[in-house]
């Protein structure tokens, strides 16, 4: 069976803002102390959760998701700022011509929360995001290496085996297709799960990218156990192993988060 986040709109916007609150603005404070008054863009924003402690905080925020349907939602949530107009949710794309034309060089922080492992062409959006940075802006990324234990995202899978089934994602696409279909998941749960077979990414492609684009890293953070694992498997957040998290490729396998801030140079 799929978790409750993923069928309850309250429960996974109660776990974004409490997770959000705990772990990424305290990653983000390590390079803006004084957070308030930061203007700040989240990009696949969703419920808007995460926005909602930097709100809080009084950041001036803007949401964007591709998902008008998610951005109703936050409009729900979050109805108390963007009625004052400190709050914008926008359901557009990013490399419209009017959104940059808008915010160019505009955002102290942009936010990328578990979202650039669904994106097709990451060098792309990493290399565009400069364009939407203010001179002391950064960038935030929090997601899941590919390789690691639940990297493929299966824990959206219907089976309650194929959701704690650790590795499976590695397989071969045909035989991991067929290991879905013999578990009967829906044929759109699949075509997700292939689409992030598509998209997953290291740890070492994402920071050779961050390079090659010349952004520099600003802070780092890689955890043995996903900080979001208390609302998925009630386990408490632990951060890796730091000897381990320094042998490139093999912490890929048992690093199941990493948290980035990047700047250009």
């Amino acid at each position: 069976m799929s978790l409750l986040q993923h069928r309850d709109d309250n429960v996974r916007y109660q776990q974004q803002v409490d997770n959000s609150r705990n772990y990424v603005i305290p990653f983000i404070e390590k390079e803006f102390p004084d957070i308030a008054g930061l203007k700040v863009m989240e990009v696949g924003c969703g419920e808007g959760g995460v926005l909602t402690p930097l709100l809080e905080k009084g950041c001036i925020c803007v949401g964007v998701d591709l998902s008008q349907q998610r951005i109703d939602l936050a409009e729900g949530f979050l109805k108390e700022y963007t009625g004052t107009g400190q709050l914008r949710l926008i359901a557009k794309n990013i490399y419209d011509l009017d959104f940059l034309g808008e915010y160019r060089h505009t955002f102290d922080v942009i936010i990328l929360k578990d979202a650039i492992e669904h994106i097709p062409d990451q060098e792309k959006i990493i290399g565009h995001l400069k364009q939407l940075l203010s001179p002391r802006g950064q960038v935030y990324f929090g997601f899941p290496p590919w390789y690691m234990p639940h990297g493929g995202h299966q824990q959206v899978c219907t089976s309650k085996v194929l959701t704690l089934m650790p590795y499976i994602h590695l397989l071969p696409r045909p035989l991991y297709r067929g290991l879905l279909r013999a578990f009967k998941e829906p044929e759109p749960i699949i075509q997700e799960l292939m689409e992030i077979k598509d998209t997953g990414i290291s740890i070492e492609r994402f920071e050779r990218i961050v390079k090659r684009q010349q952004y520099k890293i600003t802070q780092r953070k890689f955890y043995l156990i996903n900080p979001i694992y208390k609302y998925k498997f009630g386990v408490s957040a632990r951060e890796q192993w730091k000897p381990l998290a320094a042998i490139p490729f093999v912490r890929n396998f048992f690093t199941t988060c990493v948290y980035y801030l990047i700047k250009p140079l």
